[in-house]
């Protein structure tokens, strides 16, 4: 049976030693189990973990630090905003960090400033991350910094020079032309869009989805209309589409902006789906209840979260050693209420 401690030893914190002695263990060991090295038989890691999880042992950080050059954290540098796609995006970067065993430190920025991310990338640097995540959707010109410590750009090209950086996009152009196609499907002769602001990339590849499948079809392009994100932006372009009686299908870059979007339509007398299909982007849920139901393409926020993370972990872990491929994330139509063929025309 192993040795138990003693009454004057459980006033102070435990110490290495005092697991290594419950597991029945060296010292050597513990250190190997807790830094997740290799050469321990499984025997030996299941004692080690027992007996740290009986204590309350926790490896001194300072010491791992020491040891593996590491702090075990990762920075994110994001947008500070509550819209859904980006607030959703970054929940998903924290809870793929946690479970990849580090520790977070997330740093704002107001509206993709390189100065702002070039703060932001440098307040993190000196925290000692051993990664940095760009979940930055907006960067206008380069960043002016120089990071020594691999970088994840999450839907966007990279910005600035790292000793390693990886990619990793959610699909956007997939997702938009997805959209698209669905309409076209239906029967619609033409899919008119209304994008997002001129300066997110998630703008410029959704309508490089857009395109693409109007392409494809040798369909018309119709005039592009950009709105900001908010259910007014996609109201007041409601308006001005409502008087057309051409328009029959409207890919929305954003399921807030839809909702105002049809809001419009409506108020004009344009029915949806009757009169007019609408598919919108994202896929918040809230709008599996609005009437009628939207109809959307959901951004696979996790999937892309967890394979950036998992890539980004390899090139900290593995700096000697190839990256390896990344998944396509998953295209998934989410198809409700607010499309229909188009209405029969009359001569």
């Amino acid at each position: 049976m192993p040795p138990t401690l003693g009454e004057n030893e459980t006033s102070s914190p435990p110490r290495s030693a005092d697991v290594a002695r419950l597991a029945g263990v060296s010292r050597k060991t513990v250190s190997r189990v807790l830094n997740n090295e290799p050469y321990v038989s499984e025997a030996a890691r299941r004692k080690v973990l027992a007996a740290s999880e009986e204590l309350g042992y926790r490896l001194n950080q300072a010491a791992r630090t020491l040891v593996s050059g590491r702090t075990g954290s990762i920075g994110v540098v994001a947008l500070g905003t509550v819209g859904y796609g980006t607030a959703s995006l970054l929940m998903h970067i924290e809870r793929a960090v946690r479970d990849a065993g580090y520790a977070l430190r997330v740093v704002n920025t107001p509206d993709g400033d390189p100065v702002g991310i070039a703060g932001a990338v440098e307040a993190l640097l000196e925290q000692g991350v051993d990664g940095v995540v760009i979940s930055e959707p907006v960067v206008e010109g380069q960043v002016g910094v120089r990071v020594d410590v691999p970088v994840l750009f999450l839907g966007a090209p990279p910005a600035f020079s790292a000793a390693r950086t990886v990619t990793v996009g959610v699909g956007a152009h997939a997702l938009a032309r997805a959209a698209t196609e669905h309409l076209l499907d239906l029967g619609h002769t033409t899919v008119h869009h209304l994008a997002g602001p001129r300066r997110w990339y998630a703008t410029k590849d959704r309508i490089e989805g857009w395109r693409a499948a109007l392409a494809a079809r040798s369909a018309h392009e119709p005039p592009l209309l950009n709105g900001d994100w908010s259910p007014a932006s996609g109201y007041a372009a409601g308006h001005a589409l409502a008087s057309d009686t051409s328009v029959t299908a409207i890919f929305v870059a954003g399921d807030e902006m839809a909702i105002g979007l049809i809001h419009a339509l409506r108020e004009a007398g344009r029915r949806v789906p009757e009169d007019v299909s609408v598919v919108g982007f994202d896929g918040n849920p809230v709008f599996a209840y609005v009437s009628p139901p939207l109809t959307t393409v959901r951004q696979p926020f996790d999937a892309a979260a967890r394979e950036g993370i998992r890539l980004l972990v390899h090139a900290i872990e593995e700096p000697d050693t190839e990256l390896p491929p990344a998944s396509e994330p998953p295209v998934e139509l989410v198809v409700r209420g607010s499309t229909a063929p188009p209405p029969a025309r009359t001569s």
